[in-house]
């Protein structure tokens, strides 16, 4: 899996335009974390063995912040300039994140046409709940959010997009930790 991320990595860096990634590429990189993680936590801290691991851990942690960087980049541009982006550049966890892009963009653009036409904006309010990213750092069971839908179950070091009000209860629980995206 390392040399398949490295690969993914160097590409992505390399290139101006948007690299194609397998559709399962993100839950293959976590599960590889997950057993390195796994790995780690059962070897003696002072051998060669767990320094090496320490090592390929930090590695993965730093390419995978940078793909994640350069393919968000290349997307808010391609957004910004009003380019389509093909699906098939998209992996299934990018598809659902930045699906609702479009009609943001199409809402601000509304939004300064009125404002240039001389007009009062109306903004359209249409998110009841706000969402929150959290990363899961004990497992919890499938939940009931404040907008009345279930989420869940979650294991640890899972990734969620939740209503704002669950995500800092599982915070202020220690469940969960948020992330900035």
């Amino acid at each position: 899996m390392y040399n398949e991320l490295y690969e993914a990595w160097r590409r992505e860096l390399e290139n101006i335009e948007l690299e194609i990634l397998p559709s399962d590429f993100y839950p293959k990189i976590a599960d590889y974390l997950r057993k390195l993680k796994e790995e780690g936590r059962m070897l003696d801290r002072r051998t060669v063995k767990a320094q090496l691991l320490k090592n390929e851990m930090r590695n993965v942690k730093h390419m995978v912040r940078q793909l994640i960087q350069a393919r968000y980049g290349k997307l808010v541009n391609k957004i910004a300039k009003d380019e389509k982006i093909s699906s098939s550049l998209l992996t299934i966890e990018e598809k659902k994140i930045y699906g609702s892009i479009p009609l943001l963009a199409e809402t601000h653009q509304n939004f300064a046409k009125s404002i240039l036409r001389g007009y009062t904006p109306e903004v359209p309010v249409e998110q009841k709940h706000h969402r929150a990213v959290v990363r899961f750092l004990k497992n919890v069971p499938a939940i009931i959010g404040a907008d009345m839908k279930t989420y869940g179950p979650f294991k640890v070091e899972d990734v969620a997009s939740l209503p704002v009000e669950n995500s800092k209860i599982l915070v202020r629980q220690r469940l969960a930790d948020r992330v900035e995206v």
